[in-house]
């Protein structure tokens, strides 16, 4: 008797460790994949303890979001070239080069507003085919590479521009930057939108798959069929794209561009880059953990603004949160070796 009454003890028992693993697997899940939201609201929540009482939440956050940012663009370029195991440090300086040479011709040169898009996103594509022809075909390094074609393509864009900003563009075409949807401008959506496409493309395609597969192991990847040349060439085209595509908007929304603004976005777009693989899919760099992170930093900088710190506080916002991110994005990728 004294067995048989033990029995339904011992069995709770047994049944609370069983279904008490996998909630404990769950929490870990998603704590692993979404502390950077976590984290978000922690930040959040800590300013607006600092800040003052007249700070309105929901303005703060449409204020947030609704920044002319480039940063996802470009997070989006970097991860093309990253995810096929090319590193492109062009982004920034095509995105320039293209921003730059939209206005000028059309303030400076009187070109028809088609026919300068057109050229604008030609200039950005061909700095992306140098970059494919030299790493991919002849073989030099992509740092040394992108380095110097980011370099000329600044200078081209100084010389467009007369080493002035370029301003007084149609201030009807600032409605493809600036159209209001739900409370936020459209540059907003075309940024959720590209998001949404890479990440179903890197995550549920053949391509996607493919690139994957090249930036892990290119020789792997060639002895299976893949086309890998093929694949790494088109990186930098789709990075290129996506860097004056993003160029000639925010030229739209803004009437014009200045070319000094291009390099002060390689680092947030690094940063964000790098931290958006601890979100989401974590030791792999993806373009939803990228949106996180860029928008956690945005966050930042707006809340840092809010309490009177600017200058020099960008800088090592930015750079502490990008040597930050490459660390943690290491050890996460050395855990999931092993």
């Amino acid at each position: 008797m004294a067995t048989t009454r033990s029995q339904p003890t011992i069995a709770a028992g047994v049944t609370r460790q069983k279904t008490g693993i996998p909630l404990t697997r769950a929490a870990t899940y998603l704590l692993q994949r979404y502390s950077l939201v976590l984290l978000w609201i922690i930040m959040v929540v800590l300013f607006l303890v600092l800040l003052p009482n007249s700070v309105d939440l929901g303005n703060a956050s449409r204020a947030v979001l609704g920044q002319q940012t480039p940063v996802v663009f470009l997070g989006l370029a970097v991860i093309t070239t990253i995810a096929v195991g090319e590193f492109d440090l062009s982004f920034a300086f095509i995105y320039g080069l293209a921003g730059t040479t939209f206005p000028a011709l059309v303030v400076l040169h009187g070109w028809p507003v088609p026919l300068a898009i057109l050229v604008a996103l030609a200039a950005a594509v061909l700095v992306g085919l140098i970059n494919a022809v030299l790493v991919v075909i002849v073989g030099i390094s992509s740092i040394v590479v992108t380095l110097g074609t980011g370099s000329v393509a600044l200078g081209i864009a100084l010389l467009m521009s007369d080493q002035s900003n370029v301003s007084g563009l149609d201030p009807a075409l600032a409605q493809v930057a600036l159209g209001s949807f739900l409370g936020l401008p459209a540059v907003f959506w075309y940024g959720v939108v590209l998001v949404i496409v890479t990440a179903y493309v890197m995550t549920a395609t053949p391509l996607g798959r493919s690139m994957l597969f090249v930036g892990s192991n290119p020789n792997v990847a060639r002895l299976a069929g893949i086309p890998v040349r093929r694949i790494r060439f088109g990186g930098y085209l789709v990075a290129a794209l996506l860097s004056g595509v993003i160029g000639i908007i925010l030229a739209c929304g803004v009437g014009g561009f200045s070319t000094a603004t291009a390099q002060v976005q390689m680092m947030p777009a690094l940063a964000a880059v790098f931290l958006g693989t601890i979100a989401v899919v974590p030791g792999r760099f993806n373009a939803i953990g990228m949106f996180i992170a860029a928008y956690f930093l945005l966050t930042g900088m707006f809340g840092l603004q809010l309490l009177g710190l600017s200058g020099w506080v960008t800088n090592v916002f930015y750079g502490a949160a990008l040597i930050i991110a490459i660390t943690v994005s290491l050890l996460l990728r050395r855990r999931a070796r092993a």
